[in-house]
């Protein structure tokens, strides 16, 4: 379904993936109408992820310019993809409609996109609200995407965010359908080497439930980080696992030949062709990234 009305052509498409907000989505699109004002040309793209709350077009009108709706909840990162696809604008800003993101920081994001290839809206600011539960898990993974990409990444998973829409196409094949879509571009842009400036922003507290499923999506950010640091450079996780089987082939030698006087040939012998099989496969795959151009 496909809702739009003609205008000059905007400078920047503003998407918002929408799942069950009825309560939120018309002041969520105010407070961005009236942050913008007249700083430049845009157009804001409402995508409905299936939503069953009763969400309806009509009390928008005015408010926004495209209405996409999936007949089914689709994910967070599908419906991102969709206003992808739609977008008319050469920069991208992406937020979210339960009143999190402040609206105020999208003219920032898209000033300082003139520097770089992406902004974040980093959660860093004076007021932020990480739900208590959620902090032990985020902390873990951005450590953990920290060592991959070998740099400091103040906010992982913002999902307030500016980039270009012709420098996240070549990703657009990697992009997930669920709440990892955000992990993903920053770490495919921070693998290529692009550039990424990180601006502190508040973070709301959410009116509404949250979609959020702790253990799953956790789950699934950790696995996206593992993927995506995987296919840009592969070695980054196969030397290290591949150098501990080694470790603890040795280990195993130390304490059997040390301590029950017989040395355990048949488990030495399997993890050091693992760790073997491990680093060939990961230098191989390196091999195939770098011919391909990642």
């Amino acid at each position: 379904m496909d809702k739009s009305r003609e205008q000059e052509a905007p400078a920047v498409s503003i998407i918002l993936p929408v799942f069950n907000e009825r309560e939120t989505i018309e002041a969520t699109l105010r407070d961005i109408r009236a942050a913008i004002g007249d700083a430049f040309r845009f157009e804001i793209i409402v995508v409905d992820d299936g939503s069953t709350d009763g969400l309806d077009l009509p009390p928008l009108v005015g408010l926004l310019e495209q209405f996409h709706v999936h007949l089914q909840n689709m994910g967070y990162g599908a419906a991102i993809k969709t206003g992808l696809r739609h977008s008319k604008g050469e920069v991208i800003v992406i937020s979210d409609a339960d009143g999190t993101y402040p609206a105020s920081a999208i003219p920032k994001l898209v000033e300082v996109l003139e520097d770089c290839e992406m902004v974040v809206g980093a959660r860093t600011g004076d007021s932020v609200h990480v739900p208590l539960l959620r902090q032990p898990a985020k902390w873990v993974l951005g450590a953990i995407a920290n060592y991959l990409a070998e740099q400091r990444i103040p906010d992982l998973n913002s999902g307030l965010r500016a980039f270009r829409k012709d420098d996240v196409l070549p990703y657009f094949h990697l992009l997930p359908r669920g709440f990892s879509l955000t992990t993903t571009i920053t770490l495919a842009f921070l693998c290529d080497d692009l550039r990424i400036k990180y601006i502190p922003i508040d973070y709301h507290k959410r009116k509404g439930r949250s979609k959020i499923r702790p253990i799953r999506d956790t789950k699934n950010i950790f696995l996206t980080i593992l993927r995506t640091v995987l296919y840009f450079n592969p070695l980054k996780i196969c030397l290290p696992v591949g150098f501990l089987f080694f470790f603890l082939a040795m280990g195993v030698l130390i304490y059997s030949g040390l301590y029950l006087q017989q040395i355990m040939d048949g488990t030495i012998s399997v993890l050091s062709l693992s760790g073997v099989q491990i680093i060939a496969i990961g230098m191989l795959a390196d091999l195939i990234a770098r011919s391909h151009g990642k």
